[in-house]
């Protein structure tokens, strides 16, 4: 008797591009029946898509878990009663996906697990009671509590949401009077805190890792340029990440022990994660915060062409039937993303010729800003240009050139 195929509900609230990358990733596994749950009707998906799905229901909120396991039992009868596995990629999801499966009794993250991951104070006290290292930090409800923390930690400090994610709403204050300044325009009670964190100066990484069942199985790490706060706070600068060929090095021992042990300490269990992690100036590592979700900013394409390996589609296959193939690193590879000075539209791109010219052969992807586009909303800004080359050296300065030399005019 052949084996009965394996039926997966993706919930995808909006067909954002990012998302339906994933989507079509899970859609390309053999011998899966795909279904979706979206706030979008069926005609927003991609037409592409549509003739591979077995099963669409349409929600009014994607993050409720009473929706969502109302829409799991509307559509499983058409399946046979049973759904196997329940996945999405945004971050905000992975709580209210993990009571949906404790409910219904699939398998995956468990709620406790989730919510290890989600809320970033809870996360940093599992960490720090396991020995792991992470920035000091307060949840506080109350103005009194913030400017205590600042004078018991001092300054500067980083604050932000505690279910933050992509540092969104995050700012760093250098002393009292700008807490203060900054307490005034944010909500905060003891029910809805805000997280106070001790800004770590150094080197930002990342420590991209998945797992099977609890075993990790595959890690990679990269560097950025400068760290992603940074960038939120300089709208000209055109950052860049770093995947650095060699990693299994004396370089990087801390950080793999470390990074094994908080996945441990946390309770992952299946899937891939993103961690960032910091070099402070003295040598020592502090681990910022962990996700548990395939990394956003173009990482998981960067994972794709450092490692010749389609990892949009590893996370499909990984999350769909349990089963990662561990790939060879095989490229350094690098993104430069493209951000406008000013404000406004586009207006104007320069020294695209002379790159094109002088590393165009390192480049194997690149989205450009386009004349009258609007300005970005998030610190990946209007365009991205991705680099590989067998040697790190040959990718970091050909990212070094490519900042210094493509400009981005906003007007």
């Amino acid at each position: 008797m052949p084996a009965r195929m394996p039926n997966v509900v993706f919930v995808a609230p909006f067909a954002l591009d990012t998302t339906m990358r994933f989507v079509r990733s899970v859609a390309k596994v053999p011998g899966i029946r795909l279904g979706i749950i979206s706030q979008e009707p069926l005609q927003r998906m991609p037409e592409d898509l549509r003739g591979a799905l077995s099963s669409y229901e349409v929600v009014s909120d994607a993050l409720d878990p009473d929706q969502l396991t109302a829409a799991i039992r509307k559509l499983a009868p058409g399946w046979g009663g049973v759904v196997d596995r329940l996945v999405g990629v945004l971050e905000q999801l992975q709580v209210p996906m993990a009571q949906v499966r404790e409910r219904l009794g699939l398998p995956g993250m468990s709620v406790g697990t989730a919510q290890n991951f989600r809320d970033k104070s809870r996360m940093k006290n599992v960490l720090r009671q396991n020995g792991l290292p992470c920035a000091a930090h307060a949840l506080a409800g109350t103005r009194e509590e913030a400017l205590a923390f600042g004078r018991k930690c001092g300054y500067p400090l980083v604050v932000k949401p505690p279910d933050g994610a992509g540092a969104k709403h995050t700012a760093r204050v250098d002393d009292e009077e700008q807490l203060s300044s900054f307490l005034r325009t944010v909500p905060m009670s003891p029910a809805e805190p805000i997280l106070l964190e001790e800004f770590i100066i150094g080197r930002e990484h990342s420590f991209d890792s998945a797992s099977v069942d609890g075993n990790h199985v595959f890690h990679s790490i990269s560097r950025y340029y400068p760290t992603p706060l940074e960038v939120m706070e300089s709208p000209w600068i055109q950052w860049c990440v770093l995947l650095p060929r060699k990693i299994d090095t004396p370089e990087f021992d801390d950080i793999r022990e470390a990074g094994r042990k908080a996945l441990d300490c946390l309770g992952m269990d299946t899937g891939l994660t993103h961690m960032e992690w910091f070099r402070r100036e003295d040598g020592s590592i502090a681990i910022s915060e962990v996700a548990a979700r395939p990394p956003g900013a173009q990482f998981t394409t960067l994972l794709s062409y450092a490692h010749d390996r389609d990892f949009y589609a590893a996370w499909a296959q990984l999350v769909s039937t349990g089963h990662f193939e561990v790939p060879e690193r095989k490229f350094a590879a690098g993104a430069a993303f493209l951000r406008g000075q000013g404000a406004g539209r586009v207006v104007a791109v320069e020294g695209i010729e002379e790159i094109k010219e002088s590393i165009g052969d390192l480049v194997v992807e690149a989205k450009l800003p386009r004349y009258g586009q609007s300005q970005a909303s998030s610190y990946e800004g209007e365009g991205y240009v991705i680099l590989r080359h067998p040697e790190t050296e040959a990718v970091e300065e050909a990212l070094g050139r490519l900042v210094r030399t493509i400009h981005v005019e906003l007007g």
